[in-house]
Protein backbone atom coordinates (compact mmCIF):
# COMPACT_ATOMS: atom_id res chain seq x y z
CA UNK A 1 0.00 0.00 0.00
CA UNK A 2 1.41 3.36 -1.01
CA UNK A 3 2.20 5.93 1.64
CA UNK A 4 -0.19 8.85 2.14
CA UNK A 5 0.11 12.20 3.94
CA UNK A 6 -1.69 13.89 6.79
CA UNK A 7 -4.09 16.66 5.79
CA UNK A 8 -2.71 19.63 7.70
CA UNK A 9 1.02 19.12 8.29
CA UNK A 10 1.71 16.84 5.29
CA UNK A 11 3.41 14.14 7.37
CA UNK A 12 4.11 10.75 5.83
CA UNK A 13 1.66 7.96 6.74
CA UNK A 14 3.41 4.71 5.80
CA UNK A 15 1.27 2.04 4.25
CA UNK A 16 1.34 -1.66 5.13
CA UNK A 17 4.55 -3.22 3.85
CA UNK A 18 6.06 0.11 2.81
CA UNK A 19 9.73 0.89 3.32
CA UNK A 20 10.72 -2.49 4.82
CA UNK A 21 14.35 -1.49 5.24
CA UNK A 22 13.95 2.26 5.78
CA UNK A 23 10.78 2.40 7.89
CA UNK A 24 12.72 3.87 10.81
CA UNK A 25 14.28 6.54 8.64
CA UNK A 26 10.87 7.65 7.40
CA UNK A 27 9.57 7.70 10.98
CA UNK A 28 12.52 9.82 12.11
CA UNK A 29 11.76 12.24 9.27
CA UNK A 30 8.14 12.47 10.48
CA UNK A 31 9.36 13.24 14.00
CA UNK A 32 11.64 15.97 12.62
CA UNK A 33 8.75 17.51 10.70
CA UNK A 34 6.59 17.50 13.83
CA UNK A 35 9.43 19.26 15.63
CA UNK A 36 9.43 21.92 12.91
CA UNK A 37 5.67 22.37 13.19
CA UNK A 38 5.93 22.87 16.96
CA UNK A 39 9.09 24.94 17.37
CA UNK A 40 10.95 25.70 14.15
CA UNK A 41 12.02 29.32 13.44
CA UNK A 42 12.15 29.96 9.69
CA UNK A 43 13.25 33.11 7.86
CA UNK A 44 11.29 34.08 4.75
CA UNK A 45 12.86 36.62 2.40
CA UNK A 46 10.59 39.26 0.88
CA UNK A 47 11.78 40.68 -2.41
CA UNK A 48 10.35 42.71 -5.27
CA UNK A 49 7.67 40.18 -6.19
CA UNK A 50 4.10 41.12 -5.31
CA UNK A 51 3.41 37.61 -4.01
CA UNK A 52 5.55 35.27 -1.95
CA UNK A 53 4.23 31.72 -1.68
CA UNK A 54 5.49 29.71 1.27
CA UNK A 55 6.91 26.38 0.19
CA UNK A 56 4.64 23.38 0.80
CA UNK A 57 6.13 19.88 0.50
CA UNK A 58 4.63 16.46 1.13
CA UNK A 59 6.73 14.56 3.65
CA UNK A 60 9.67 16.96 3.52
CA UNK A 61 10.78 20.24 5.12
CA UNK A 62 9.09 23.44 3.95
CA UNK A 63 8.44 26.99 5.10
CA UNK A 64 4.71 26.76 5.71
CA UNK A 65 5.02 23.94 8.26
CA UNK A 66 7.23 26.06 10.53
CA UNK A 67 5.80 27.28 13.83
CA UNK A 68 7.55 30.66 13.74
CA UNK A 69 8.20 32.80 10.70
CA UNK A 70 10.47 35.83 10.41
CA UNK A 71 9.68 37.97 7.40
CA UNK A 72 12.58 40.09 6.17
CA UNK A 73 13.42 42.13 3.11
CA UNK A 74 11.70 45.26 1.82
CA UNK A 75 8.30 46.49 0.68
CA UNK A 76 7.80 49.47 -1.59
CA UNK A 77 8.68 50.59 -5.05
CA UNK A 78 6.97 48.47 -7.69
CA UNK A 79 4.97 46.46 -5.15
CA UNK A 80 3.70 48.48 -2.21
CA UNK A 81 1.90 45.46 -0.77
CA UNK A 82 3.44 42.01 -0.55
CA UNK A 83 1.07 39.06 -0.20
CA UNK A 84 2.48 36.09 1.71
CA UNK A 85 0.48 33.03 0.70
CA UNK A 86 0.02 30.13 3.11
CA UNK A 87 -1.53 26.70 2.42
CA UNK A 88 -5.31 26.22 2.55
CA UNK A 89 -5.19 24.00 5.62
CA UNK A 90 -5.77 24.93 9.30
CA UNK A 91 -2.68 26.08 11.18
CA UNK A 92 -1.32 28.68 13.57
CA UNK A 93 1.70 30.91 12.98
CA UNK A 94 3.77 33.16 15.19
CA UNK A 95 5.16 35.84 12.87
CA UNK A 96 7.83 38.48 13.36
CA UNK A 97 7.82 41.14 10.66
CA UNK A 98 11.18 42.89 10.25
CA UNK A 99 10.51 43.87 6.65
CA UNK A 100 11.53 47.45 5.89
CA UNK A 101 8.92 49.62 4.20
CA UNK A 102 8.60 52.96 2.50
CA UNK A 103 6.87 55.70 4.44
CA UNK A 104 3.61 55.48 2.54
CA UNK A 105 0.66 54.01 4.39
CA UNK A 106 0.03 51.48 1.61
CA UNK A 107 3.30 49.63 2.19
CA UNK A 108 2.25 46.41 3.90
CA UNK A 109 2.77 42.68 4.27
CA UNK A 110 -0.50 40.75 4.03
CA UNK A 111 -0.83 37.13 5.17
CA UNK A 112 -3.53 35.24 3.30
CA UNK A 113 -4.72 32.01 1.71
CA UNK A 114 -4.75 32.30 -2.10
CA UNK A 115 -8.03 33.68 -3.39
CA UNK A 116 -9.15 35.00 -0.02
CA UNK A 117 -8.84 38.17 2.02
CA UNK A 118 -5.89 38.36 4.36
CA UNK A 119 -4.60 40.10 7.47
CA UNK A 120 -1.87 42.75 7.56
CA UNK A 121 1.19 41.84 9.61
CA UNK A 122 2.26 45.20 11.10
CA UNK A 123 5.72 46.39 10.15
CA UNK A 124 8.11 45.93 13.05
CA UNK A 125 5.56 43.87 14.94
CA UNK A 126 5.28 40.35 16.25
CA UNK A 127 1.90 38.64 16.33
CA UNK A 128 0.02 35.38 16.44
CA UNK A 129 -2.10 34.34 13.46
CA UNK A 130 -4.32 31.41 12.59
CA UNK A 131 -6.10 30.13 9.52
CA UNK A 132 -9.05 27.80 9.09
CA UNK A 133 -7.84 27.01 5.60
CA UNK A 134 -9.78 29.85 4.03
CA UNK A 135 -9.55 33.00 6.15
CA UNK A 136 -6.68 34.32 8.25
CA UNK A 137 -7.22 35.81 11.71
CA UNK A 138 -4.99 37.70 14.12
CA UNK A 139 -5.24 37.19 17.85
CA UNK A 140 -7.25 40.04 19.36
CA UNK A 141 -8.96 40.99 22.58
CA UNK A 142 -11.93 38.73 21.93
CA UNK A 143 -9.55 35.79 22.18
CA UNK A 144 -8.27 36.63 25.65
CA UNK A 145 -10.62 36.03 28.60
CA UNK A 146 -11.17 39.04 30.81
CA UNK A 147 -10.50 41.76 28.24
CA UNK A 148 -14.18 42.59 27.81
CA UNK A 149 -15.81 43.46 24.53
CA UNK A 150 -13.06 45.46 22.84
CA UNK A 151 -12.21 42.99 20.13
CA UNK A 152 -10.64 44.94 17.31
CA UNK A 153 -7.10 45.62 18.52
CA UNK A 154 -4.31 43.12 17.96
CA UNK A 155 -2.31 42.02 20.98
CA UNK A 156 1.43 41.49 20.73
CA UNK A 157 2.09 43.98 17.94
CA UNK A 158 2.94 47.10 19.93
CA UNK A 159 2.02 48.77 23.20
CA UNK A 160 -0.69 50.98 21.69
CA UNK A 161 -2.67 47.95 20.56
CA UNK A 162 -3.50 46.76 24.06
CA UNK A 163 -7.26 47.35 24.29
CA UNK A 164 -9.01 49.47 26.87
CA UNK A 165 -10.32 47.68 29.94
CA UNK A 166 -14.01 46.89 30.00
CA UNK A 167 -15.13 44.68 32.89
CA UNK A 168 -11.74 43.14 33.17
CA UNK A 169 -8.50 43.29 35.06
CA UNK A 170 -6.59 46.48 35.83
CA UNK A 171 -3.44 44.83 34.47
CA UNK A 172 -4.67 45.42 30.94
CA UNK A 173 -5.30 49.17 31.17
CA UNK A 174 -3.21 51.18 28.73
CA UNK A 175 -0.79 53.42 30.57
CA UNK A 176 0.29 55.72 27.78
CA UNK A 177 -3.13 56.79 26.49
CA UNK A 178 -6.51 57.67 27.97
CA UNK A 179 -8.31 54.66 29.44
CA UNK A 180 -11.54 54.10 31.34
CA UNK A 181 -12.08 51.61 34.17
CA UNK A 182 -15.80 50.91 34.53
CA UNK A 183 -15.85 48.25 37.24
CA UNK A 184 -14.71 48.13 40.87
CA UNK A 185 -10.96 47.70 41.32
CA UNK A 186 -8.96 47.00 44.45
CA UNK A 187 -5.34 48.15 44.74
CA UNK A 188 -3.32 46.30 47.36
CA UNK A 189 -0.07 48.20 46.82
CA UNK A 190 0.99 51.79 46.25
CA UNK A 191 -0.40 53.41 43.11
CA UNK A 192 1.29 56.44 41.57
CA UNK A 193 -0.53 58.55 38.98
CA UNK A 194 1.62 60.98 37.01
CA UNK A 195 -1.25 62.72 35.22
CA UNK A 196 -4.83 63.72 35.95
CA UNK A 197 -7.16 61.02 37.28
CA UNK A 198 -10.91 61.52 37.59
CA UNK A 199 -13.05 59.39 39.90
CA UNK A 200 -16.81 59.41 39.31
CA UNK A 201 -17.75 56.88 41.97
CA UNK A 202 -17.09 56.37 45.67
CA UNK A 203 -13.51 55.93 46.85
CA UNK A 204 -12.79 53.84 49.92
CA UNK A 205 -9.36 54.22 51.52
CA UNK A 206 -8.21 52.08 54.46
CA UNK A 207 -4.71 53.57 54.66
CA UNK A 208 -3.23 57.04 54.58
CA UNK A 209 -3.74 59.38 51.63
CA UNK A 210 -0.43 61.11 51.08
CA UNK A 211 -0.04 64.57 49.59
CA UNK A 212 2.89 66.89 48.94
CA UNK A 213 3.49 70.57 49.46
CA UNK A 214 4.24 72.52 46.30
CA UNK A 215 6.62 75.44 46.86
CA UNK A 216 5.51 78.49 44.92
CA UNK A 217 7.90 80.92 43.29
CA UNK A 218 8.07 84.21 45.15
CA UNK A 219 7.28 87.14 42.84
CA UNK A 220 5.35 90.40 42.85
CA UNK A 221 2.36 88.37 41.62
CA UNK A 222 2.44 84.84 43.05
CA UNK A 223 1.20 82.30 40.49
CA UNK A 224 -0.24 78.94 41.44
CA UNK A 225 -1.74 76.09 39.47
CA UNK A 226 -4.41 73.98 41.16
CA UNK A 227 -3.35 71.06 38.96
CA UNK A 228 0.04 70.99 40.68
CA UNK A 229 -1.07 70.15 44.23
CA UNK A 230 -3.61 70.75 46.98
CA UNK A 231 -1.09 72.13 49.43
CA UNK A 232 1.26 75.01 48.69
CA UNK A 233 3.90 77.07 50.46
CA UNK A 234 5.24 80.51 49.61
CA UNK A 235 7.93 82.53 51.39
CA UNK A 236 7.39 86.27 51.08
CA UNK A 237 10.47 88.35 50.35
CA UNK A 238 8.51 91.50 49.60
CA UNK A 239 4.98 92.87 49.37
CA UNK A 240 3.09 90.42 47.17
CA UNK A 241 -0.24 89.70 45.49
CA UNK A 242 -1.73 86.20 45.33
CA UNK A 243 -2.84 85.79 41.70
CA UNK A 244 -5.94 84.01 40.44
CA UNK A 245 -5.08 80.30 40.30
CA UNK A 246 -4.93 78.54 36.96
CA UNK A 247 -6.92 75.34 36.35
CA UNK A 248 -9.33 76.07 39.19
CA UNK A 249 -12.59 74.11 39.13
CA UNK A 250 -15.56 74.04 41.47
CA UNK A 251 -14.83 71.72 44.38
CA UNK A 252 -11.07 72.28 44.53
CA UNK A 253 -9.94 72.43 48.15
CA UNK A 254 -6.54 72.95 49.70
CA UNK A 255 -4.31 75.27 51.66
CA UNK A 256 -1.38 77.64 51.26
CA UNK A 257 1.32 78.24 53.88
CA UNK A 258 2.28 81.92 53.85
CA UNK A 259 5.69 82.38 55.45
CA UNK A 260 7.46 85.67 56.20
CA UNK A 261 11.15 85.81 55.38
CA UNK A 262 13.74 86.65 58.00
CA UNK A 263 13.02 90.36 57.63
CA UNK A 264 9.24 90.28 57.97
CA UNK A 265 6.78 93.13 57.52
CA UNK A 266 5.73 91.69 54.13
CA UNK A 267 2.14 92.21 53.04
CA UNK A 268 -0.05 89.92 50.96
CA UNK A 269 -2.83 91.20 48.72
CA UNK A 270 -5.28 89.09 46.73
CA UNK A 271 -6.69 88.90 43.23
CA UNK A 272 -10.43 89.57 43.05
CA UNK A 273 -11.24 85.86 42.71
CA UNK A 274 -10.30 85.36 46.36
CA UNK A 275 -13.31 85.84 48.67
CA UNK A 276 -13.29 86.09 52.46
CA UNK A 277 -15.81 85.83 55.29
CA UNK A 278 -17.85 89.03 55.60
CA UNK A 279 -15.66 90.52 52.89
CA UNK A 280 -12.86 91.09 55.37
CA UNK A 281 -9.49 90.56 53.65
CA UNK A 282 -7.10 88.94 56.14
CA UNK A 283 -3.83 90.60 57.06
CA UNK A 284 -0.85 88.28 57.16
CA UNK A 285 1.19 88.09 60.33
CA UNK A 286 4.19 90.34 59.70
CA UNK A 287 6.68 89.12 62.29
CA UNK A 288 9.89 87.73 60.86
CA UNK A 289 9.55 84.03 59.91
CA UNK A 290 5.84 84.03 60.89
CA UNK A 291 3.68 81.27 59.45
CA UNK A 292 0.03 81.66 58.41
CA UNK A 293 -2.19 79.12 56.68
CA UNK A 294 -4.69 80.15 53.99
CA UNK A 295 -7.36 77.43 53.63
CA UNK A 296 -9.45 77.59 50.45
CA UNK A 297 -12.46 76.00 48.75
CA UNK A 298 -13.43 76.83 45.17
CA UNK A 299 -17.08 77.66 44.53
CA UNK A 300 -16.25 78.03 40.85
CA UNK A 301 -13.28 78.66 38.60
CA UNK A 302 -13.51 82.36 39.40
CA UNK A 303 -14.65 82.32 43.03
CA UNK A 304 -12.26 80.94 45.65
CA UNK A 305 -13.50 81.15 49.24
CA UNK A 306 -10.72 81.30 51.82
CA UNK A 307 -9.99 81.81 55.49
CA UNK A 308 -6.60 82.53 57.07
CA UNK A 309 -5.40 80.75 60.20
CA UNK A 310 -2.73 82.96 61.66
CA UNK A 311 0.62 82.84 63.40
CA UNK A 312 1.41 79.19 63.96
CA UNK A 313 4.00 78.84 66.72
CA UNK A 314 4.70 77.41 70.17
Amino acid sequence: MASTYTTNLRLTKQGDGDNPNTWGEVLNNVISLVDQAVASYTTVSIGSAATVTLTENLGNSDQSRSAILELKGSVGGVATSIFVLIPNSPKTYAIRNVVSANTTASDAVVLRVAGNAGVTVPTGGTGYFLTNGTSVFSLNAAGIPGLGTVATKDVGVCATNIPDTSLADIRYVQTSVSSTIVAEKTFTASVIFTSAVRFEGNISVSGAVKSHIKTLTDAASIALDFNDANMFLVSLAGNRTLAAPSNATAGDVGSIYVVQDGTGDRTLSYNAVWKFSEGSVPVATTAASAVDLLVYSARSATTIDAVMLKDFKR
